[in-house]
């Protein structure tokens, strides 16, 4: 398998894209991600990403069980700003932010053509996050206090595709 190089690992710097539903069916959302983490847990390579339920993303999240991120260059940032704060439930914004969605290899959520990097995701795990349980300062001045819990999402990385200035030799 294919690692990361971190320090060129853009994803949750408003780069990426989460995306989740069935290509095929014509049934899927995106949106920008901000919060997340990619690494190993239970010896499984991984991310972790954040939602909250408000999301229209989320209950493609809640009704498929694979996701796609998906890591765009620069010149996107104007559609992933779009995508970041438009919903889906208003419209087709994928079309208006001029994007292309294509099939992924390995899981049903959609990757997209313009794309520079894409992990395919199955679902594995997930929880709400609990603000009466966090015990970090900072976090709960920043998130903690929020009117609505986010879900966390671990999904099992089943494919990795991208330009080399992400990969590292594995």
């Amino acid at each position: 398998m294919t690692t990361f190089n971190r320090k060129s690992m853009p994803f949750f710097h408003k780069n990426g894209l989460l995306t989740s539903g069935d290509f095929q069916k014509n049934h899927f959302n995106t949106m920008t991600i901000e919060w997340g983490s990619i690494g190993k847990v239970w010896g499984i390579p991984l991310v972790q990403i954040f939602v909250r339920p408000s999301r229209y993303t989320y209950q493609f999240l809640e009704q498929y069980n694979s996701s796609t991120l998906s890591c765009f260059p620069e010149e996107y940032r104007k559609a992933l700003l779009l995508l970041g704060t438009k919903s889906g439930r208003d419209g087709n914004k994928i079309t208006e932010a001029g994007l292309t969605p294509i099939a992924a290899n390995h899981v049903a959520s959609p990757i997209f053509n313009e794309a520079e990097l894409t992990i395919e995701c199955q679902k594995m795990y997930w929880d709400d996050i609990v603000s009466a349980q966090m015990s970090d300062g900072e976090a709960i001045s920043r998130f903690g206090r929020l009117p609505e819990p986010h879900r966390v999402y671990y999904g099992k990385i089943v494919a990795i595709q991208g330009i080399k200035r992400y990969l590292a030799a594995a």
